[in-house]
């Protein structure tokens, strides 16, 4: 089917195959015949990280549901854990069209969507909708908070709040998105006051829960040493329990040729800039790291486990490899693990914990 999607515009290949996969979550022989097709259970896959556990280390990037619809369909598909999102406090169309563009020859995407969504409300309802009729998939479910295009800068901390509070008992850990290149100056919400701010306001309402929850923040590729350590610092200081590396990235270097689109780039372009800001945060925090960027084959999976991510996430490489990759990393992982010296020395070391292993700091 990729000849005949690729010959359609990128977002409505994208819109078509969402609903395909939102009707296969509400038939569950549908779902079970994906299971069978594409889903790969095996113990020593199973990871844990900040308090919860996956059956496999390779997640759903945010971006590809932004409205939640096709969570079982996902899980079916074999992913240890789905990120919905990004969600706003309100709903907003995003970008003008056309905002996502395929780049064949470089695997690459280019997106400026600008957080098209329905809104935290409308998320919150089809995810209760989900746990009423059982259909909730027993594999973690992390939703990504935005900021609404409205909101200004200095309101941020309450507009995020807003979405938080929504959707609290729905997910099973949130990542607060300060790092897409699409909304207007969201940017300036990694530098130190502003993000201060806004990790002071959820931190304070995450003490206030009975039963607290993971809070990820989710950083651009495009900073420089200097503003990642001031992250890392705010992190501990508000007990962040993870990051998320990375977004997609303003520059074009890795291009065979630049078309000229402005918004984010990812895909097969971010690989390099991707493992070098994993390898820089593993160095510089015991906080779990989930990778994202650049990720289409078992060997970059293995190679991001062997420099210090926990879990990865895929979302270009979807695109361009198919339904089959998550079941592909998880073969090639487990090939590894069969080896007499693994090279992931047990998944990194340093990680909080190596699938099929103890448990780490």
């Amino acid at each position: 089917m990729k000849p005949l999607l690729f010959h359609q515009d990128p977002e409505q290949a994208h819109d078509l195959v969402l609903k395909a996969l939102e009707w296969a979550s509400r038939h569950r022989p549908l779902l079970q015949l994906l299971a069978a097709l594409y889903q790969l259970r095996d113990p020593r896959l199973e990871t844990e990280a900040f308090g919860l556990r996956f059956p496999n280390p390779i997640g759903l990037a945010a971006g590809l549901d932004k409205n939640a619809r096709a969570v079982p369909a996902w899980a079916a598909l074999g992913f240890g854990f789905v990120e919905v999102g990004s969600v706003t406090a309100q709903a907003q169309p995003g970008n003008p069209k056309p905002r996502l563009f395929r780049l064949p020859q470089d695997e690459a995407l280019i997106n400026r969507m600008g957080f098209n969504n329905e809104g935290a409300a409308a998320v919150a309802q089809r995810l209760q909708a989900l746990r009423q009729t059982q259909q909730k998939p027993a594999i973690p479910l992390g939703i990504n908070l935005g900021k609404s295009k409205s909101t200004p800068l200095e309101l941020a901390p309450q507009d995020y709040l807003h979405s938080l509070r929504t959707l609290w008992e729905h997910g099973d850990y949130f990542a607060l998105n300060v790092s897409s290149p699409n909304t207007p100056g969201l940017r300036q919400l990694q530098d130190r006051e502003r993000l201060e701010e806004l990790l002071a306001s959820i931190t304070a309402f995450v003490r206030s829960q009975s039963i607290p929850k993971p809070i990820l923040l989710k950083i651009a590729p495009d900073l420089s040493e200097e503003q990642i350590d001031q992250i890392l610092e705010l992190a501990a200081q508000y007990a962040i329990s993870g990051i998320i590396a990375t977004n997609t990235t303003l520059s074009r270097e890795g291009l065979s040729a630049d078309p000229g689109e402005s918004g984010g780039l990812s895909g097969r372009p971010l690989r390099a800039r991707a493992l070098e800001l994993l390898r820089y945060l593993s160095a510089h925090t015991r906080l779990p790291l989930i990778s994202v960027g650049g990720i289409f084959t078992p060997a970059d999976a293995l190679e991001r486990l062997e420099h210090g991510a926990t879990l990865v996430q895929v979302y270009t490489g979807l695109i361009y490899q198919g339904p089959a990759l998550p079941r592909r990393l998880c073969q090639g992982l487990l090939r590894e693990l069969a080896r007499p010296n693994p090279r992931a020395r047990g998944w990194g070391e340093g990680t909080p914990k190596p699938p099929g292993g103890a448990a780490g700091p």
